[in-house]
């Protein structure tokens, strides 16, 4: 009988236990196979389940322990791959019914890197069709469903990474980030989930291959777990023109070595997007911003406001649709329609419009180079708003007042993803009927190791625990 246990525990622990041979790469799997079984029929979190090539994996990874061979960091650990991301021999169905039967060739660089690193592919997981939407619902597979409470959403698009990880389906998960797919997932759900520097983790394969909009990332249940999971995924690759390598050597071990935030300067900005905020959560929101005085960070309310940027990132987005799905181009109409709507509004974008987007877009982030000059970090709501039904598309209003659009609500996420900065979202606290609320943290370029390390302490001052699920 599978030993349940072994999903609350970190995907760190998990690969300690299986290097000291405390546990077997099969023992893990089947444990993570169980949980699957029991609570994915009622979440949906996980479209395509890999469970022979898993287990074909595990037995591997399992006779690599044995024999005393050379382990990578996560060896041996079940992961779950969003289903935009191709993986050899396993669907991707990019959540649309056009490809329902698709079984790419090859793996994305970020896919290879983590099997390099001992990672077993057992799941692609739940994402709107070409994770166009800021929900995780599509025709193909229908709605994922909130682990907190199913009649809500986990937001999106890497909602089903997301759920899987935050209730035991997979010890860690990958994401794609353009406008807030990793980061409100995770705060959503409450987990870790970090957008990382655009060129840390490679785009390959990508028709946009210069583009800095969308990158990889983990989500993942501890700062700990997610900055192993992403020393497993950055680093220069020549299939990205615009990979770089880190500039540390180790996010883990900045993560270890961080016990407390002394010396730290952090800014608190309750609404960077000049969209409003739920009163409950900037109260949270701020409460735990304000907990890390306790660990020796300074900490000041500030007002920043950089809601001019909402327009160029649109003009930018509409573009990018365009550019991603060009060679799809006679499919437009057969296409749902939020990704067909996406698409007709990036064809109307002109070269003027991108040219004015990138003055604004250019003053912005010198805006928050001027913060940064002030403050080591930024410190927001990740989402202005709670969990919404999960049989919304998007939640319209805010404190009574009516969103202009459909992306608008995530405006405090892809404000940053604008400006190519990292940011990470950890739990900052429970509403008072149960829902976790997230925080986002915003550093300059590359400084993911203190952006997993303020999660880390954030963690230990605000832990929620499991879902109900």
């Amino acid at each position: 009988m599978a030993d349940l246990s072994l999903t609350r525990k970190s995907a760190r622990e998990l690969a300690s236990l299986i290097r000291s041979r405390a546990i077997s790469p099969v023992e893990v799997l089947d444990a993570h196979l169980t949980v699957i079984e029991r609570l994915n029929p009622k979440l949906n979190a996980i479209v395509t389940l890999a469970a022979d090539q898993a287990r074909v994996a595990a037995r591997a990874a399992e006779d690599a322990v044995m024999q005393g061979a050379t382990l990578g960091p996560l060896h041996g650990l079940p992961i779950g791959i969003k289903d935009v991301t191709v993986t050899a021999c396993i669907r991707t169905t990019f959540g649309s019914p056009l490809f329902k039967d698709n079984v790419p060739s090859e793996d994305a660089e970020v896919v290879r890197r983590l099997k390099t690193a001992g990672a077993i592919v057992l799941a692609k997981t739940n994402t709107p069709e070409f994770a166009t939407g800021a929900n995780t619902v599509n025709e193909l597979f229908g709605a994922t469903r909130n682990p907190w409470n199913p009649e809500l959403s986990p937001a999106g698009s890497s909602g089903g990474s997301a759920v899987a990880v935050a209730t035991g389906m997979l010890p860690i998960a990958q994401g794609t980030d353009f406008g807030c797919s990793i980061r409100i997932p995770a705060a959503f759900c409450g987990i870790v989930g970090i957008r990382p520097t655009p060129g840390l983790t490679p785009n390959h394969p990508m028709p946009m291959a210069w583009d800095p909009g969308q990158v990889h990332g983990p989500l993942a249940r501890t700062a700990e777990d997610a900055a192993m999971m992403l020393d497993s995924m950055v680093g220069f690759s020549r299939l990205s023109p615009i990979s770089v390598a880190p500039p540390w050597p180790s996010a883990l071990t900045a993560v270890d070595q961080a016990f407390d935030a002394k010396g730290l300067r952090i800014a608190y900005a309750s609404d960077i997007a000049g969209i409003g905020v739920d009163a409950e959560i900037d109260t949270i929101c701020q409460r735990a911003a304000e907990s890390l005085r306790s660990a020796g960070a300074a900490v000041e309310q500030v007002a920043f406001d950089v809601s001019d940027g909402r327009d160029p990132y649109q003009t930018w987005r509409g573009a990018w649709m365009v550019g991603q799905q060009f060679a799809r181009m006679s499919l437009l109409e057969q296409f749902g329609d939020n990704l067909k709507s996406n698409i007709k509004a990036g064809l109307n974008v002109t070269a003027l419009d991108l040219a004015k987007a990138e003055q604004t877009r250019q003053r912005v982030f010198h805006r928050f180079r001027e913060l940064f000059d002030s403050y080591d970090l930024l410190i927001t709501p990740a989402a202005p708003v709670r969990p919404y039904p999960v049989a919304m598309n998007f939640p319209h209003v805010i404190n009574g007042r009516a969103f202009e659009n459909y992306v608008d609500w995530i405006s405090p996420a892809f404000l940053v993803t604008l400006v190519s900065l990292p940011a990470g979202s950890v739990p900052a606290g429970m509403t008072s009927d149960g829902l976790p609320v997230g925080l986002q943290i915003v550093a300059t370029r590359f400084e993911e190791p203190k952006i997993l390390s303020i999660v880390k302490i954030i963690q230990k001052l605000n832990p929620i625990g499991f879902p109900p699920a």
